[in-house]
């Protein structure tokens, strides 16, 4: 009877052991799931790193619509050196809105290539927005064209072609034109002394 009891307990205690632990492969196929999954884990986080959204386009619509053609943009900020500001408003008897001047480089790519197809900037007048085209003209930069919304075609059409060798003063070269006087006088100082800053930041040195 004796030997019976030592038998089974024998067996009992050899059946909780094989229950409590694993085969190798068990072990290893345990470790080789748990790789994975953190491997898994890891990929996924690091795509939705890589797919963020970008940061938002602060481009006016107004510039983006004067250059229908171009893919991409970048605002460029430059503070204009307090002599250069001193200048202008010397020349121009009006004031620098602001020391930091933002101008908007428009791009377009083909065959790879990413190529800057123009510049403008924006003045306020009277709480109306006033886009302000550039073309590049023996390293200085002229007005293309300026854009305005709901003032006379005629009398905006008269800057496109002036640079900083230009007066830019109404009733000289420059008109009403079928604009309001008032308005025209306030847009016309404010080009020129965009253009001037421009001059200022981009242009070429002058030789006269």
């Amino acid at each position: 009877m004796k030997q019976i009891l030592i038998l089974s307990a024998i067996a009992v205690s050899l059946t909780f052991a094989s229950g409590c632990s694993s085969s190798p492969e068990t072990a290893t196929t345990n470790r080789t799931a748990t790789t994975n999954t953190t491997a898994n884990t890891a990929t996924t986080n690091s795509a939705a790193m890589n797919t963020a959204a970008p940061k938002s386009d602060d481009t006016p619509a107004a510039v983006k619509a004067v250059f229908p053609d171009a893919q991409s943009f970048t605002t460029q900020h430059k503070d204009i050196p307090a002599d250069k500001i001193a200048s202008i408003e010397k020349d121009t008897s009006s004031k620098v809105p602001d020391k930091d001047h933002h101008s908007y480089l428009a791009f377009s790519t083909t065959g790879g290539a990413r190529k800057q197809i123009g510049a403008a900037t924006i003045v306020k007048v009277g709480g109306k927005d006033v886009v302000v085209v550039y073309d590049n003209k023996d390293g200085s930069p002229v007005v293309k064209e300026v854009r305005a919304e709901g003032v006379s075609a005629p009398f905006l059409a008269q800057f496109a072609g002036k640079g900083h060798d230009n007066d830019l003063l109404l009733g000289a070269d420059i008109k009403a034109s079928g604009a309001n006087e008032t308005q025209a006088k306030a847009i016309t100082e404010a080009v020129r002394v965009d253009v001037l800053t421009m001059q200022a930041l981009y242009g070429s040195a002058h030789k006269h």
